[in-house]
């Protein structure tokens, strides 16, 4: 199945309070950050999440924010990190995307956080594009949907 193919996501009922979610964001490719966050922050809008994002410098860094944000005193329900990285001449491509996503799984594992991920990693710019239009499926939406379920499961297990 081809993103073109995807279903839209649906974000799930949350009962209880309102989640807070922090949206790490990596803008090296602005238009295609900018375009994914957009709707994530629709998706989020609609359940009526509380949002606060940040910024950083790169894919590479992604990983880090989300282990600075869980050493912080402000506490959030979720988490969504995004980004771009698109592949160039070098092995610089397969480096940044794989330890930028083990770097996101291990710190989900190791904290037990809902995190939703869109870490587009893709040949082409026009790609990225691709995943991050404003109609039809997105890349974005999908990780804010990623995220809610998450929350709604540990809601469901008290696990929170």
């Amino acid at each position: 199945m081809s993103t073109a193919d995807a279903e839209l996501p649906v974000a799930p009922a949350l009962p209880g309070e309102k989640p807070r979610i922090l949206l790490i964001r990596a803008p090296y490719y602005r238009e295609v950050v900018d375009g994914m966050s957009k709707a994530a922050i629709a998706v989020l809008h609609d359940v009526a999440t509380e949002v606060e994002s940040i910024d950083v410098a790169g894919a590479f860094e992604l990983p880090q924010a989300l282990r600075i944000a869980l050493r912080g005193k402000k506490r959030f329900d979720g988490f969504i990190a995004l980004g771009c990285v698109v592949r160039g001449e070098t092995d610089h491509y397969e480096f940044i995307c794989n330890t930028a996503m083990d770097g996101l799984m291990q710190v989900a594992l190791q904290y037990g956080i809902c995190l939703g991920t869109a870490l587009l990693t893709v040949d082409t710019v026009a790609q990225a594009q691709a995943r991050s239009r404003e109609t039809g499926a997105n890349k974005g939406a999908e990780a804010a949907v990623a995220c809610l379920k998450q929350i709604a499961i540990a809601r469901a297990l008290d696990a929170v």
